[in-house]
């Protein structure tokens, strides 16, 4: 399978400071095969619950929609703790959706920061916990809906060009970071 996944977006979300309370950029990276085919921008609310379905809109709004054969996202938080609905997202696009981190979160402080610090940590913690634990992949820790760990694998691997990351998170984080700092970072 996903030897023929070759439209696949990654998303990931601009640098804001601690205080910022207010809307965070999000960018989507759409590459056709290994070729960056187009760029998508959002806004998501800062620890907000909004995430789910502003990517949902960017994506169905865009002309990349019908060709559009996976998800990747880095982390399965965007701006803070705004926590996207994995499930949703593949119920809406029909396609696998993958959240990627360089590593393993640490779920108990997570779960602790989101019950203690964050309007509606309940809810956003049950999101994180029906995902299960982050699973290691080549190099990565991974999350998944819609797609069988041993094809996961094998996405991702085809798609870490220039890193562990694959190539659309990779890009997307540099679009984002340039877009709100004025310069890209280093690393995604």
């Amino acid at each position: 399978m996903p030897a023929h996944l070759s439209h696949v977006i990654g998303f990931d979300d601009g640098a804001f400071n601690r205080e910022h309370r207010g809307d965070v950029l999000i960018v989507g990276a759409v590459f056709a095969g290994l070729r960056l085919d187009g760029v998508l921008t959002g806004r998501v609310r800062r620890d907000g619950a909004n995430a789910t379905d502003e990517i949902n809109r960017m994506v169905l709004h865009s002309r990349f929609a019908e060709h559009l054969q996976a998800v990747f996202l880095q982390g399965v938080a965007m701006a803070g703790f705004n926590v996207v609905d994995l499930y949703r997202v593949h119920e809406a696009l029909a396609v696998p959706v993958l959240a990627v981190a360089r590593r393993a979160p640490d779920f108990p402080a997570i779960e602790h920061a989101l019950r203690t610090r964050v309007r509606g940590g309940a809810r956003k913690w049950k999101l994180i916990e029906r995902l299960g634990p982050m699973e290691p992949m080549v190099g990565v820790q991974v999350q998944h809906v819609g797609i069988p760990r041993r094809d996961a694998e094998r996405l991702i691997k085809r798609l870490a060009i220039n890193g562990k990351l694959p190539e659309p998170l990779r890009v997307a984080h540099m679009i984002a970071s340039a877009l709100t700092t004025g310069q890209s970072r280093r690393r995604a």
